[in-house]
């Protein structure tokens, strides 16, 4: 392993000496009046931005019904307030140089700088197409750094020193350049592959001969796809021989596949839920005590949302193994029961008839599939029935139904006189017993 500090050095003095003659030139008298005008543009732009930023602020508060992509984009422009105004006046002054000095070397740092600063902007818009904000700095910083040094015309000397900082194993070269070359372009690709992959996920959502679960393994798939195809590049674009990688990659698969059983098995089982298609985003299923409607399957887990608002991050794997019911796997029709109890004293034929007419008569109740009743049992106090209608939106919830089709039968039995009995209790004293009154009011006096 060599690291080629020598030749480092040996670039440093002829980028000091490069960077000391574009110096030397600038203090000539007409470049000096240039630096001067920048000077008084960069202050006016100062004073600028302190008395607008302020004013944009208040007035981007008072926006509604605005794009989420145009806020960032005035927000982005409030941030960068200064820079922008100061390639604005640099522009303008450049202009005004341009037509008092037909000579364009008294306007060339004014045309310069003016360029540079127009690049600069250009470079902090492009960078916001990088979500990940830690990432999109370091990818502004860099492009701006490369801008600078291109107008300068310091590239080469910059990319031959930083190809001289070397690092050698064997045939292998790995040098700073070819790094940043490789990290360039595996971040243009990176972000090429995502916005190729929501651009594409839209259209495939759209899709209505798709199912569900195929639109999501699709995506997936597509995901996979386009960021693998982006890192391989990123690596051959290093020099780095994948082939070299097979067995290594292989021997670390088979001990990372003793650690992450669970986490394979869940990736295996999240693949087997997407092509059975027993599970699609919009179910209703329930498992165990959890009944709630399927938010997003995962690579791992599957998002399932209650009706109280929890979010339960269900494990592939018990989905596959364990007992689940779907309530909308094949057909949106689902089927509920609710039981009740009338007197001895109503006529169970009229208390059939009400019952079903008071189902009937709630709103989301099928009448294509008409409610049926029963009577299921005589019991100690009441003559015991099984109410059951049909429904087609159990996304609407469960529960809601049941309580409309109990408030319904509740108004419909009490204006029929129908009575709901409820266990009572009766105590008869035995001819012959005796209450000692005295023990009861002792018994009372200590409780």
């Amino acid at each position: 392993m060599i690291l080629q500090a020598t030749a480092v050095w040996d670039q440093v003095p002829a980028l000091v000496e490069t960077i000391r003659l574009s110096a030397a030139n600038m203090l000539l008298p007409s470049r000096l009046t240039q630096i001067a005008i920048l000077f008084g543009v960069f202050v006016l732009s100062w004073l600028l931005r302190l008395r607008l930023q302020p004013r944009m602020r208040a007035w981007m508060h008072t926006l509604e019904g605005v794009p989420k992509w145009r806020l960032r984009l005035l927000l982005t422009v409030n941030r960068r307030l200064q820079l922008i105004l100061f390639t604005i006046l640099c522009w303008a002054a450049y202009a005004a140089m341009r037509a008092i000095f037909f000579f364009p070397p008294r306007s060339y740092i004014l045309e310069l700088v003016a360029t540079i600063s127009a690049a600069l902007v250009a470079v902090v818009f492009a960078a916001r197409l990088v979500r990940n904000p830690l990432l999109r700095s370091l990818v502004r910083w860099f492009l701006w750094i490369y801008v600078v040094l291109y107008f300068l015309g310091l590239l080469g000397d910059a990319a031959r020193f930083l190809d001289s900082a070397a690092l050698e194993l064997g045939a292998f070269r790995l040098s700073l350049l070819t790094l940043l070359k490789a990290l360039v372009v595996t971040g243009v690709l990176v972000t090429v592959a995502r916005l190729t992959s929501e651009t594409s996920a839209v259209r495939i959502r759209r899709n209505d001969d798709l199912s569900p679960s195929m639109q999501v393994l699709a995506v997936k798939v597509l995901q996979v796809v386009l960021y693998g195809a982006a890192i391989f590049v990123g690596l051959k674009a290093v020099g780095v021989d994948l082939t070299g990688l097979a067995v290594l990659s292989g021997a670390i698969g088979v001990g990372i596949g003793f650690g992450l059983q669970k986490v394979v098995s869940n990736l295996i089982s999240g693949l087997i839920i997407l092509l059975d298609k027993s599970i699609k985003p919009g179910d209703v299923i329930s498992l165990g005590d959890t009944f709630g409607w399927i938010n997003a399957l995962g690579a791992r887990y599957v998002s399932i949302t209650t009706r109280d608002g929890k979010e339960y991050l269900i494990p592939n794997e018990d989905l596959i193994t364990g007992q689940v019911v779907n309530w909308s796997h094949s057909n949106d029709f689902v089927r509920l029961d609710i039981n009740f109890g009338t007197s001895y004293a109503n006529d169970p034929h009229e208390v059939r008839r009400i019952a079903i007419e008071a189902a009937v008569g709630v709103k989301r109740v099928l009448t294509t599939r008409p409610p049926v009743c029963h009577i299921t049992g005589f019991g100690d106090s009441s003559v015991d029935y099984i109410l059951r209608f049909w429904i087609t939106d159990p996304t609407g919830g469960l529960t809601n139904i049941r309580g409309d089709v109990f408030l319904a039968l509740w108004d419909a039995f009490r204006a029929n006189g129908i009575s709901i009995p409820f266990p009572q209790r009766e105590v008869r004293v035995i001819d012959g017993s005796v209450l000692d009154l005295r023990q009861g009011a002792e018994g009372a006096e200590e409780h």
